[in-house]
């Protein structure tokens, strides 16, 4: 059997390091916070290019974070995508605002501007105030932030980039994570740049955000652990979790290089095989870390089809989303029904995932994809 994703091959590369890195943490006897937490947020922050970066606990807490720093709260709304993982929305449910959905482009994945832009103007609940706009990029590409930011700043709304999936990306020659206001990312082990268990990572350039966030990190700590001055969570990163990171970043540049290299292969051999797929695309200016390589069949019918046939070869795919939020049983307070975002309707009956990770052999890419062509 492949593996979707193949983190034993990452850790047989790196064990010592990890292993080494991580005794130093038990040894040292700070498991909170502390130096190799400082000096992970350090190292991140050139990584991406921003002023600040502030570990947390998970990806999601990234966004709650975020959400409450900016004073998100009941009868505020935050437009997002249906298209995303549960948490993108949840974030905004979870501080007591609105999801408010914007349809996805149909070669991106990402927030379609142009629907922002009208969704903003549309707006018409006198119950919900526009607060901001919560941008998610999809299996590794950014957003169009260019635009977003704009609109937004048209409306007086803030932006948050949801690079969970794309933190290693580019975009006009910037980082994933420095493309917005707010950058909040995810190191999910099957993330990018992932650590052994859950963690998250926000980055900003605003120093008076970043001392609300550390604050908000910490039960809203103030000036003593005892000194509470806002309202804030548990969101600290594990210094053992930070140690696996130290060393995952020593040598995530070859591995977003080597995942250049696997959806190359993949798109060259699929064009070769001439299988009726519609294959991912990435803008002139842009780089994908390719969290997921994403492919869209003619219906879902021949989806079905395809899977069962790499199933039979032993390749494992997955569907990433089977079901848009707004067709969700935990949204549907929100009244949306189906009809209402047809590309990400339609995205959600065609795509489906094939193994990527940085030490898929050519050999295997080809296996995999004359699996689908027999």
């Amino acid at each position: 059997m492949i593996p979707f994703i193949d983190l034993k091959a990452q850790y047989a590369r790196i064990a010592e390091q990890v292993e080494n890195s991580v005794l130093d943490v038990m040894r040292g006897g700070t498991y909170i916070l502390g130096p190799v937490v400082q000096r992970l947020e350090e190292r991140l922050a050139r990584f991406a290019g921003t002023r600040h970066c502030i570990s947390c606990a998970s990806g999601t807490d990234a966004l709650v974070m975020s959400l409450m720093a900016k004073g998100v709260g009941p009868g505020d709304a935050v437009f997002t995508v249906p298209f995303t993982f549960m948490a993108s929305a949840e974030a905004i449910a979870t501080v007591g605002a609105t999801p408010v959905f914007v349809d996805i482009e149909p070669g991106s994945f990402n927030m379609d501007p142009v629907a922002l832009e009208a969704a903003i103007a549309a707006h018409d609940n006198e119950a919900l105030r526009p607060r901001g706009v919560l941008a998610v990029d999809l299996f590794g590409l950014a957003a169009d932030y260019q635009r977003i930011n704009a609109i937004a700043a048209r409306y007086d709304l803030f932006v948050i980039e949801d690079a969970a999936q794309s933190f290693g990306a580019s975009a006009q020659n910037k980082r994933a994570g420095a493309l917005a206001e707010i950058g909040c990312t995810s190191f999910f082990p099957a993330k990018p740049l992932g650590c052994f268990g859950d963690g998250g990572a926000i980055f900003c350039d605003d120093s008076e955000l970043d001392a609300v966030l550390r604050s908000i990190r910490v039960h809203g700590q103030g000036s003593d652990k005892y000194e509470n001055v806002r309202m804030g969570i548990t969101g600290r990163l594990d210094a053992m979790q930070a140690a696996v990171l130290e060393v995952k970043l020593d040598i995530f540049e070859d591995e977003l290089a080597a995942r250049q290299r696997v959806a190359a292969r993949y798109a060259a051999q699929i064009a070769d095989a001439a299988l009726p797929l519609v294959i991912p695309q990435v803008p002139e200016g842009m780089t994908s870390a390719w969290a997921q390589y994403t492919v869209q069949a003619i219906d879902a019918a021949a989806r079905a089809a395809l899977q069962a046939k790499l199933a039979e070869a032993g390749v494992p795919t997955m569907i990433y989303y089977p079901k848009g939020l707004h067709e969700q049983l935990a949204f549907a307070n929100l009244g949306y029904s189906h009809g209402d975002f047809p590309v990400s309707e339609d995205a959600a009956d065609r795509v489906f995932s094939l193994p990527m990770h940085p030490y898929l052999e050519d050999t295997t890419i080809d296996r995999i994809v004359a699996a689908m062509a027999d």
